[in-house]
């Protein structure tokens, strides 16, 4: 009588990557969203480098990843994906209900991240990923520029200009300036905290003095965008006035300065030694 052989079953574990993927997968919804503003025009498709770097950021820490996630944050993941999902099938408004999907995989990728690293710019990086600027430009747009264009007037009154505002607006010397959407520095805001949350990822920055470092990242950009506003709008109101390129040169020169004042700000907060 043959005697009947059985194979031992061994348990399928999964790795950190494993479950990472599968939470993004339960999150798709969210996902066609953001491909679709990326790809039909509606935004600026800036936020596919923010969840670029996510992704390079996790990639670099993969080998440390824990073995078993923090039942805390993994909670608060799943909580959030269910309030995702839900307000996607209820109708909500796909921005309303994208944010929770973030905050939910954010969670989800703090579950089983290092505990001796940073969380705050992996946090950020998320939800930067998001389609923001479109949004943020409609509500917080004509505020930045009448508060661009008041500290751009005081600033060149202090050089002997005669500048004023007049709503979005600025008379320099007679001449009726209009300082346009890309002046309000909403753009150069989603660069500097870009910049900020990379470079915390990068030099290890801890977590408190990261946070208590963001509003400082706000005011650079402030003084950059009144600064790149100031020099447009004198050179604007010449009665030549100012070739296009030369706006564009000034701007990426601008932004360049101040994401490289972000860089130099951010690891001052402490390094974390290994």
């Amino acid at each position: 009588m043959a005697m009947a052989h059985t194979l031992p079953c061994r348990p399928v574990r999964l790795g950190a990557l494993h479950w990472l993927a599968l939470h993004a997968l339960a999150l798709w919804p969210h996902g066609v969203y953001l491909a679709q503003r990326a790809l039909d025009g509606s935004d600026d498709p800036l936020g596919l480098i923010a969840l670029l770097a996510a992704a390079v950021l996790v990639a670099s820490q993969r080998r440390l990843l824990r073995l078993t996630p923090h039942l805390g944050w993994l909670a608060a993941a799943l909580g959030l994906a269910l309030v995702a999902n839900g307000a996607w099938w209820a109708g909500a408004p796909s921005l309303a209900s994208a944010l929770p999907a973030a905050l939910s995989l954010a969670g989800a990728l703090l579950a089983w991240w290092p505990r001796e690293r940073a969380k705050a710019p992996l946090l950020g990086l998320v939800v930067l990923s998001l389609p923001w600027l479109a949004t943020l430009q409609f509500y917080l747009g004509w505020p930045l520029r009448v508060l661009t264009a008041q500290l751009s007037a005081w600033g060149l009154q202090s050089f002997g200009w005669a500048a004023e505002r007049s709503g979005a607006s600025m008379v320099v010397n007679g001449q009726l300036v209009i300082v346009d959407a890309p002046c309000s520095g909403v753009q150069m805001a989603w660069f500097g905290y870009l910049t900020a949350c990379v470079c915390g990822a990068a030099v290890g920055a801890r977590d408190r003095p990261f946070v208590r470092r963001l509003p400082l990242v706000g005011a650079v950009v402030l003084l950059g965008n009144v600064l790149r506003n100031s020099v447009l709008v004198a050179l604007e109101s010449r009665p030549h006035g100012l070739e296009p390129l030369w706006h564009e040169v000034i701007g990426l020169a601008v932004l360049a300065a101040v994401c490289a004042a972000v860089w130099a700000l951010v690891p001052s907060t402490g390094v974390r030694h290994e």
